[in-house]
């Protein structure tokens, strides 16, 4: 049994209590480390959960990263891409859907696609949706790799 996020090895009552009050096997460091996130930063269950999907599909994802600019709910840097999870406040006012387009125009000037999953999908249909997301890494990953060794970077 091994802690999802740091792969060290866990006891099974260590094991067994992170699956009861985490849903995913954490080390004990790192439950620490998510209950001082959940009471200090403004991370939902939703980031939470697509968070420990996507470290279960195998993704290298960051949570709660600051990059300069904002805090982002799940950055993922070998596919230069930001993920937002938003609930539904994000979709009544334009002001706060103008501040958001100002962070994704922020973070694509840096280089990286903003992906903004709503709640409402992380509530449904939560593995589908990661497992989309992975794919959609994987591809973005292809094509930096490509962009950053072909001879023919700016051919059309």
């Amino acid at each position: 049994m091994y802690c999802i996020e740091c792969d060290c090895s866990i006891q099974k009552a260590v094991f067994n209590y992170s699956i009861d009050y985490f849903g995913v096997p954490l080390c004990i460091p790192d439950q620490k480390w998510i209950k001082q996130l959940i009471e200090q930063s403004s991370t939902t269950g939703q980031a939470l959960v697509l968070y420990f999907l996507l470290k279960e599909n195998g993704v290298d994802a960051e949570l709660e990263k600051y990059d300069g600019h904002k805090c982002v709910d799940i950055v993922i840097e070998s596919a230069k891409v930001h993920i937002e999870v938003d609930g539904g406040h994000h979709n009544y006012s334009s002001k706060q859907a103008l501040a958001d387009l100002k962070r994704t125009f922020f973070s694509f000037k840096k280089g990286y696609i903003t992906l903004r999953i709503p709640n409402s999908l992380i509530n449904n249909d939560a593995e589908e949706t990661a497992d989309y997301i992975t794919d959609f890494l994987e591809i973005n990953q292809r094509r930096i790799s490509k962009r950053r060794y072909s001879p023919f970077k700016f051919a059309r």
